[in-house]
């Protein structure tokens, strides 16, 4: 659990700087963070069932899991919670936090706004939250999902 319990933190991280960073108003950077702190959820909660934690898709990875059948009802529940954030705030959004709409020539910093920094973040405490729950309900079964 060790390894898990460095994801986490690392979401607790992105999710402290992604907080001072909407509160400061730099969307694209609250979005960057968000989306890092929602990776790395994905991440953990890999961790938790023997995954190496080098994926940033971990939603593929999750969707595969569900698909072999063999998780508890309540933990399949609460990664088809995940599921969503990880569509919505995967590798795409992360590239367009970095490196902008080189196609379109529109920069990260016009990408972003208030209301995508909101949503991005949100989503952030979500899988934070829905990725704890899933540790300690694994943690408590002797690590049986």
């Amino acid at each position: 659990m060790k390894d898990v319990d460095y994801r986490l933190q690392l979401v607790r991280g992105f999710l402290e700087e992604a907080r001072q960073d909407f509160a400061g108003g730099r969307w694209r950077a609250a979005v960057s963070g968000s989306v890092l702190a929602v990776e790395n959820a994905g991440v953990g909660v890999l961790m938790l069932f023997g995954v190496a934690p080098t994926t940033h898709r971990p939603g593929e990875h999750l969707t595969r899991l569900m698909g072999e059948g063999t998780l508890s009802a309540e933990v399949a529940g609460m990664i088809g919670q995940l599921l969503p954030l990880f569509e919505r705030h995967g590798s795409h959004q992360k590239m367009l936090t970095k490196y902008g709409d080189e196609e379109g020539y529109r920069l990260p910093w016009d990408i972003f706004g208030e209301e995508d920094a909101r949503e991005a973040f949100a989503s952030a405490e979500t899988a934070m939250r829905i990725a704890s729950d899933i540790a300690a309900v694994i943690s408590s079964s002797g690590g049986k999902a």
